[in-house]
C-alpha cells in the first residue's frame, strides 16, 4: 500500500516517505499512517513546512507518535501543510509551504485543499493511507477534511498530548485523526488519547479516555436532540441546499432537530481569540525552538524566524509574515490584555456559547455545514473561505467532527457535529450513525 501510495500522490500531499513497511501487533495492527509535518518522529525531520526548520531532526518521537507505534501502526511518512500551520500571514495560501510546495485538492487541482492539515486530508482522499494525523488550532483539521471529502475529528483539547508538536496556542492546539471512515478515526483516537506528564492540559485524559470505536452506535441518532446552528452564515447557496437535504436524512434516522436562530457574538469571540493566538504563538513557539538542537535549528526565537524569512526569498515569494510580526510585538502571558482576552474568548465560546445552547435546549450535539466547497486556489490571492463551523469548538476547546454529506457542484462538503467538553465519544457515535445512514463519501476520480 505504501509503494502504491508513493506512485499515486497526484496532489503533492506527502513531503517524505519512510522506508517503514507496515507491520506490528496491537489495536492498529499494521495500519499505515501519515503524520502532519509539525509532529516530531525520531526517524524524520519535522519542519512545519519552513526552511528555517529544514534540518530539525531531534531524534525523538512525540508521545502521539510513540502511542501509534505502540498500538501497532506503521508511521510511513509526513504530510505537507500550510506553512507554520497557517499562522504566518493574513494573506497566506492554504496548502503551501516552502518545504513541500503546493498541495492540491484531489477532486480539482485548481481548488484549495484548505489547511493547515492540507496534505493529511488530500492523502486520505487519494487512498494513500486510511488515516493521517492532522493538528488544529481553529479549523485546521475540519476544513481540509471537509473540502477533501474525508472524516476529520478535532478532540477535546487535553485528550491528546501536544508535546513535541510545533505549536501555535496551548489554549487551542490539538492533534486528531483524518480518515476515510468514522470507525477508523475512532480506532486511532483510542490509541493516541491519554495523559502526558509533560502536557498539563492532558491531566484528565486517562480518566476520560474510552474505546471510541466500541462506543460507536449506528442507532445513536434515534431520539437525539440536535441543535441546527442557523446563526452561522456565509455558506454558498449550493452548500446550504446540500445541508438542508441532510436535515431530512437526520430526521429519517430519528433525530429531533431544533433550529437555533441566535448564537454567541462571533466577532467578539474572533477578536479575543486573535489576541490570545498572538500572545501564545510568541510564547509557545519560543519555547519549542529553545527545545531543538542549535546545531540543526539556528532560529532560536520567533524574532530569529522573522529575520530568516526576510532574508530568504523562497519564503516570501507568495506572501509575507504580518501575523508573525504582530505576535513578536506582544508582551508576555502576564499582559493584562492577554489575560482578559483569554477569559473573554473562553467564556463566550464555552459557558455562554456551546454550553448554554446545549443546556437550554437539552441537546446531544450542534450541527452546521463545516464550510462551503473548496475555493479557487490562486497563488496571487489569499484564501477565500465561505462560511465556517469551526470557531466555537476551536476556542472553547470542545470536540468537533466533520463527516462527508455530499457535493456542491462536484466538490465535497462536510457536516459538522459539535459537542461539549469530553463529549468526544458521543459526537463520534452521532457522526457514525449519520455516515452509515447516508454513505455520502465518494473518492475522487483518478487523474492521469
Amino acid at each position: 500500500m505504501v509503494q502504491a501510495g508513493r506512485a499515486a500522490d497526484a496532489a503533492h500531499a506527502v513531503i517524505r516517505w519512510t522506508a517503514t513497511s507496515p507491520h506490528g501487533v496491537g489495536a492498529l495492527s499494521s495500519m499505515p499512517i501519515l503524520l502532519k509535518d509539525n509532529i516530531e518522529t525520531a526517524d524524520m525531520p519535522t519542519t512545519a513546512g519552513s526552511l528555517a526548520l529544514a534540518a530539525n531532526a531531534p531524534g525523538r518521537d512525540a508521545p502521539l507518535a510513540a502511542r501509534l507505534r505502540a498500538g501497532g501502526a506503521a508511521i510511513v511518512g509526513k504530510t505537507n501543510l500550510s506553512e507554520w500551520a497557517n499562522i504566518r500571514a493574513s494573506d497566506s495560501i492554504s496548502g503551501w509551504s516552502a518545504v513541500g510546495g503546493q498541495t492540491l485538492n484531489p477532486y480539482d487541482p485548481a481548488r484549495t485543499p484548505c489547511g493547515s492539515s492540507s496534505g493529511s486530508g488530500a492523502a486520505v482522499a487519494l487512498g494513500l493511507v486510511p488515516v493521517a494525523i492532522g493538528t488544529e488550532t481553529d479549523g485546521s483539521i475540519t476544513c481540509p477534511a471537509s473540502v477533501n471529502g474525508v472524516v476529520g475529528f478535532k478532540p477535546t483539547v487535553g485528550l491528546v498530548s501536544r508535546t513535541h508538536i510545533v505549536p501555535i496556542s496551548h489554549s487551542q492546539d490539538t492533534a486528531g485523526p483524518m480518515a476515510a471512515t468514522v470507525r477508523d478515526a475512532a480506532r486511532v483516537l483510542t490509541v493516541i488519547a491519554g495523559s502526558d506528564p509533560a502536557d498539563a492540559a492532558t491531566a484528565e485524559a486517562d480518566a476520560r479516555r474510552v474505546d471510541y470505536a466500541a462506543a460507536l452506535d449506528a442507532g445513536s441518532l434515534s431520539g437525539a436532540r440536535i441543535g441546527v446552528m442557523r446563526f452561522l452564515n456565509g455558506y454558498s447557496p449550493e452548500t446550504q441546499a446540500v445541508f438542508e437535504q441532510n436535515l431530512k436524512a437526520l430526521r429519517d434516522a430519528g433525530a429531533v432537530l431544533i433550529d437555533l436562530p441566535d448564537g454567541p457574538d462571533d466577532q467578539a469571540i474572533g477578536a479575543a481569540e486573535f489576541k490570545v493566538l498572538l500572545h501564545e504563538l510568541k510564547h509557545d513557539l519560543n519555547a519549542y525552538l529553545a527545545s531543538t538542537d542549535p546545531a540543526q535549528v539556528r532560529t532560536r526565537t520567533l524574532a530569529d524566524v522573522i529575520a530568516f524569512n526576510a532574508a530568504e526569498p523562497r519564503e516570501t515569494a507568495l506572501f509575507g509574515q504580518d501575523i508573525f510580526e504582530q505576535a513578536q510585538a506582544t508582551a508576555g502571558l502576564d499582559d493584562p490584555d492577554y489575560i482578559q482576552a483569554r477569559a473573554t474568548s473562553l467564556r463566550l465560546a464555552g459557558p455562554e456559547g456551546i454550553d448554554r445552547l446545549m443546556r437550554q435546549h437539552r441537546l446531544a450535539a450542534l450541527i452546521a455545514p463545516t464550510t462551503s466547497r473548496a475555493w479557487t486556489n490562486d497563488p496571487r490571492d489569499e484564501d477565500d473561505m465561505l462560511g465556517s463551523a469551526g470557531q466555537l469548538a476551536a476556542v472553547a476547546g470542545y470536540p468537533h467532527l466533520t463527516v462527508p454529506m455530499g457535493f456542491d457542484r462536484g466538490m465535497p462538503v462536510g457536516l459538522s457535529f459539535i459537542g461539549g467538553k469530553w463529549d468526544d465519544a458521543r459526537i463520534l457515535s452521532l457522526g457514525y450513525a449519520f455516515e452509515q445512514a447516508t454513505q455520502a463519501r465518494r473518492p475522487p476520480t483518478p487523474r492521469p
